[in-house]
């Protein structure tokens, strides 16, 4: 049975006018996410993570000594503390743990692997806190959710112990759009077409290797790094993404958990106030990072 929510957000989503103007296009992505506001019990504090701009956010009865680093998607060029912060907030509540959202330095100003070298610097910030390896998860969606990965086996190259687990939502891990997806998918998909990832992956680039490994996780060595949860819609342009990171992991063996959404868009979640199968995958979320971190 089709889901008329979904539907609903399709249509919406389609709507939108899309500047080709990338501050506006910042603009735009932080003001829907502001929009949502928050509830009235999530506690927000900005702190510097080692250098990078953060902020906590809590929920009333989250444990204390866990927490979930958060990388916020948008291709690298856009996204916020504030087009997320109502998707960490509800992530961290669902997994009864403190949220530390990274506003990660951006492309083209700041082209890989900035991203990268800030989310490593941001885990050492939570182990330099007291935080315990076992008790931090990774989560992130889209480009994020590749970071997750990217971070991960930086960290392990670092020689630092991996987290407890990462939640990767709708990843991008091919900066060549090589998945079938994204051919038989485009049409279905409101939000992620081809050429745009190309060019968005060449701004974040800047020049290197489009199958460097902590650009492009598909390419990377993940043996030793933490157990994965994987959701994605399976009505994304991103879902062989998905599909081969939960192979390229499982190969390597890591412990992968992947869930293929029907109907659902790229990033649903993000769209949690007006999409109950968006609280439900978050829901999902947070049960299985309450079982992975023990919370």
């Amino acid at each position: 049975m089709s889901d008329p929510e979904i539907g609903a957000l399709r249509a919406k989503i389609l709507s939108r006018p899309r500047s080709d103007d990338l501050q506006q296009r910042r603009r735009d992505a932080d003001a829907r996410g502001l929009a949502y506001g928050l509830p009235g019990d999530v506690r927000v504090e900005k702190v510097s993570a080692n250098g990078v701009a953060a902020e906590w956010t809590s929920t009333p009865g989250a444990a204390r000594d866990a927490a979930i680093l958060y990388a916020h998607g948008g291709g690298y060029l856009f996204g916020s503390l504030d087009s997320h912060r109502h998707l960490v907030a509800e992530l961290g509540r669902a997994a009864n743990a403190v949220a530390l959202a990274l506003d990660y330095r951006l492309a083209p100003e700041h082209p890989f692997p900035a991203p990268v070298e800030d989310a490593v610097a941001a885990y050492r910030f939570l182990l330099a806190q007291g935080f315990k390896p076992e008790r931090i998860a990774i989560a992130g969606d889209s480009a994020g959710g590749g970071l997750v990965v990217a971070a991960m086996v930086a960290i392990r190259e670092a020689g630092l112990a991996q987290p407890g687990c990462g939640w990767c939502l709708s990843p991008w891990i091919d900066m060549e759009a090589l998945g079938h997806s994204m051919e038989s998918r485009a049409a279905a998909d409101p939000m992620v077409q081809k050429a745009a990832i190309i060019e968005i992956a060449k701004l974040y680039l800047g020049g290197a290797d489009p199958r460097a490994p902590l650009a492009a996780p598909l390419y990377a060595d993940l043996a030793g790094i933490a157990p994965l949860l994987i959701q994605v819609g399976a009505a994304e342009t991103l879902l062989d993404d998905a599909i081969r990171l939960a192979q390229r992991a499982g190969a390597a063996d890591v412990r992968v958990d992947l869930q293929v959404w029907p109907e659902m868009v790229h990033v649903w979640p993000l769209f949690h106030p007006e999409l109950a199968a968006g609280k439900r995958a978050l829901d999902e979320a947070g049960a299985w990072i309450r079982k992975a971190l023990g919370t």
